[in-house]
């Protein structure tokens, strides 16, 4: 009996929390690229030998062109496309200089932490996006 070895690869990726005045921000994917017109919270591929922190400071340096102080991770889950397997990693950043440009994304928003689900979120992102909303909601309905 054979038996089938899957092929699914799976790629580390960070997501970052960035967090002004209450609003969350969102990065819009430009044409041409996979996934085009999708919303994500910015970040990216885990290269090897790189910390979840180390490759989202570097991705936000090369992505957005800031320097930013990651924080804690927030939530770690998977997500199956149909030619991998994206395990991400989403960390808050606590703090960045510099001014955010778009350099691989065509348009970036800020928005309410209840309003994420509202744009065309990748699937990977979108799980977060829940929980994010959910616990912010919970954390002020405690305060």
């Amino acid at each position: 009996m054979t038996q089938n070895i899957s092929s699914d690869k799976t790629v580390l990726v960070t997501g970052a929390v960035i967090e002004q005045e209450g609003r969350i921000l969102i990065m819009r994917r430009g044409p041409g690229g996979k996934l085009a017109g999708k919303w994500e919270f910015p970040g990216g591929k885990i290269e090897p030998g790189e910390t979840p922190a180390q490759c989202l400071a570097r991705e936000l340096r090369e992505e957005l062109g800031i320097d930013a102080t990651i924080g804690d991770l927030l939530w770690t889950g998977d997500h199956a496309y149909p030619d991998r397997t994206v395990r991400m990693f989403f960390l808050r950043v606590s703090a960045f200089s510099g001014t955010i440009s778009l350099r691989d994304h065509d348009q970036m928003e800020w928005v309410a932490a209840a309003d994420l689900e509202n744009h065309d979120l990748l699937p990977a992102d979108l799980p977060f996006a829940r929980w994010l909303a959910i616990s912010k909601r919970t954390s002020n309905a405690q305060h």
